[in-house]
């Protein structure tokens, strides 16, 4: 080893170099080396406050630390692969810089609420950006749902056609679905958006330490309440993988369906060339691969929050290094996330829509056979009488070889005298669509009002996204400013 482990002096001998290679994380925690730094800053500062530490050290360490962030920005940080973490590799840059001083940065707090912490703000920012990426391919669909309020196409239960909709609830249903995977990452950041820092090794520290102050400091709403939970827990982790889970789920709903609108057998659109892929043998090939790999990846995301809940089970209380393989799995998560929603948005927004392939589609399967049936109940037939007038009323087209629509009065006055002229102003795509308004319904004032609706909440996702990464770079600007 090329320096001793913090950790050394209890130890007679080294552990084996064996030992330092399978517990090391620097191929993991190095994405938490800015929020270290600002959790270290925050912490001295802190400490300068209180004189726990002398203000000439605390400003050394400061103005060192800060240094430390100049030469990430620049690219200038080199990580001593040596050392068991990122966290070692900063306290042991520090030292060399300024000197033994460096070693009262750790004076009352533990490597046990600092990973805890700069875990937390690592999680608060890769949510914000989700939401973000989330919110731009909600925003895709809506657009689509905008042009094509007027485009009927078939609604399915059990893969079969069932009802008349239109392309724009279709659309919506997916909105609404994404809307819930990011009001839920909200959810997760306002929960865990407490801080950690000063609950040491678990049971707190005898220094006159402010918690307060160091989580005002780094854009928390408040510490935690218990030292133990502090360390212990993990559901923070957790519950962003359970987000990202839905949310795979959610975008893998839309892959599997735009997967098979482009098939031959549907062809109710055509990918872009950019998002698909041709065939090494096939030559007439258009493969929809983008939306596949996306429809893949999500196994990859359940899996990481079944891994992680098996981590977290009947773990005791307090700390322990099992908690070291909670970054992995939430990190390669939220890379899915961010990256999927980016390309299906891409996919989405590129795709053109083949209207006529839906209509005709909509006049398939006797969508219109619920319409009939509500038209006889309004001429005072029980509904179970009506459902069985409109069942055989498609038996027959069946056997004849025609639609509802084509069907002719007389022919209909053979199942029940109560249908009159005025039928076919109610079985028409176009009219079992319009005269569903109720609310949520797929009629065009509906949708127009699911409109705006959607637009409304991703609009106040935007606001509170900007309020945090505000408050958030305000705090990163005030504790890089040198003493």
């Amino acid at each position: 080893m090329a320096k001793q482990a913090l950790w050394s002096g209890r130890f007679e001998n080294e552990a084996d170099e064996s030992t330092f290679r399978f517990t090391s994380s620097l191929d993991v925690d190095s994405a938490l080396a800015f929020y270290d730094v600002m959790g270290s800053l925050a912490h001295v500062r802190m400490l300068k406050k209180q004189k726990i530490i002398p203000a000439k050290d605390a400003d050394e360490i400061i103005n060192g630390l800060i240094r430390i962030v100049k030469k990430m920005e620049d690219g200038d940080f080199n990580v001593d692969e040596s050392l068991e973490d990122i966290h070692t590799n900063i306290e042991f840059k520090l030292t060399e810089m300024i000197g033994p001083v460096g070693g009262k940065l750790h004076t009352g707090r533990s490597r046990n609420d600092q990973v805890a912490t700069d875990l937390k703000m690592y999680l608060r920012d890769i949510i914000l950006e989700a939401v973000i990426d989330i919110d731009t391919l909600a925003t895709s669909l809506l657009r689509i749902a905008e042009e094509h309020g007027d485009t009927i196409m078939p609604g399915f239960t059990h893969m079969q056609h069932a009802q008349p909709v239109t392309l724009a609830q279709h659309m919506l249903a997916h909105v609404f679905r994404l809307s819930r995977d990011a009001d839920r990452f909200i959810d997760a950041f306002d929960r865990m958006n407490r801080c950690p820092l000063g609950s040491a090794a678990l049971a707190g520290t005898t220094y006159p330490i402010d918690r307060k102050m160091t989580s005002d400091a780094l854009a928390f709403k408040s510490p935690t309440q218990n030292s133990m939970d502090s360390v212990a827990s993990r559901d923070n982790v957790s519950e962003t993988l359970f987000c990202a889970s839905m949310t795979a789920l959610d975008m893998s709903s839309i892959c599997e369906e735009l997967i098979l609108w482009s098939s031959q057998e549907f062809g109710f659109i055509e990918m872009a060339d950019a998002y698909t892929t041709g065939s090494s043998i096939m030559p007439q090939k258009k493969n929809p691969d983008v939306a596949e790999l996306i429809r893949g990846r999500t196994g990859t995301v359940v899996g990481n929050l079944v891994s992680m809940m098996m981590t977290m089970k009947g773990l005791p209380l307090s700390y322990n290094r099992d908690l070291q393989e909670d970054k992995e799995p939430v990190m390669n998560s939220m890379v899915i996330i961010s990256d999927s929603a980016n390309m299906l948005s891409k996919v989405v927004s590129t795709m053109k829509v083949n209207k006529e392939a839906m209509q005709k589609a909509a006049e398939k399967g006797f969508i219109n056979a619920t319409d009939l049936a509500d038209y006889l109940v309004v001429k005072g037939i029980p509904f179970r009488e009506a459902h069985s007038i409109v069942g055989e009323s498609v038996r027959y087209c069946i056997e004849k070889g025609k639609t509802l629509e084509e069907l002719t009065l007389e022919e209909y006055k053979k199942f029940s005298g109560s249908i009159k002229k005025d039928v076919y102003d109610v079985i028409s795509p176009k009219a079992c669509v319009e005269r569903r308004i109720s609310y949520g319904g797929t009629s065009s004032g509906s949708t127009d009002m699911q409109i705006t609706e959607a637009i409304g909440a991703i609009m106040e996702r935007d606001s509170k996204i900007r309020l945090e990464t505000q408050l958030i770079e305000k705090c990163w600007d005030d504790l890089l400013k040198d003493v």
